[in-house]
């Protein structure tokens, strides 16, 4: 794999910053979470982290490119709040994915002819929209002051695509089998 087209490298690029920033970010808050009495949505802090880890990986290997320096700028949430107001920076920055960043990126990307870089920002795209819920529904226990009520998170290591509960037979995204998943 590699990209031809310096402008979805540059995508490529910049949603590595993204995905990265947010993986570092929801780890932060997920041990904040831990500290206020809320271990399950601690637990989802962790899991949307390690999907955020995937669609890292997934277009870090897609650019496979030379190897050089390069500036990454993504914007993002910066700071430590409360879980509840951490929570609105969730879903802000997955909202932000959704409705903007990754619709330009794969359009870009198909335009361009890159269906690698198409694959890995779908399957982010997807696995976004998953989160944004899932934070909206902690966020609103949060407030409340009372965690999730949840068994287990399971993350697909492929793609990213996140389920509470039980892993599906095979992913709905990429196809990957049940097994693969990982729990949290």
């Amino acid at each position: 794999m590699s990209v031809k087209n310096a402008m979805t490298a540059d995508f490529l690029r910049s949603a590595y910053g993204g995905e990265s920033m947010a993986h570092m970010r929801y780890l932060g808050w997920a041990d904040k979470a831990d500290k206020e009495g809320l271990p399950k949505i601690a637990r989802l802090f962790r899991a949307v982290a390690f999907a955020e880890q995937v669609h890292a990986t997934n277009h870090f290997v897609v650019l496979n490119g030379d190897v050089a320096d390069a500036c990454l700028t993504a914007g993002a949430v910066f700071g430590m709040k409360e879980t509840a107001e951490n929570l609105v920076g969730a879903i802000a920055g997955e909202e932000h994915e959704v409705d903007q960043m990754y619709p330009v990126y794969y359009e870009a990307a198909k335009f361009q002819g890159e269906k690698d870089a198409m694959r890995t920002f779908n399957f982010a795209l997807q696995a976004e929209k998953q989160h944004a819920e899932f934070f909206r529904q902690a966020r609103e226990h949060a407030l409340a002051k009372k965690d999730m009520e949840f068994e287990a998170m399971y993350i697909c290591p492929v793609c990213g695509h996140t389920v509470a509960d039980e892993a599906p037979d095979k992913c709905p995204v990429c196809g990957v089998a049940k097994e693969k998943y990982v729990r949290f």
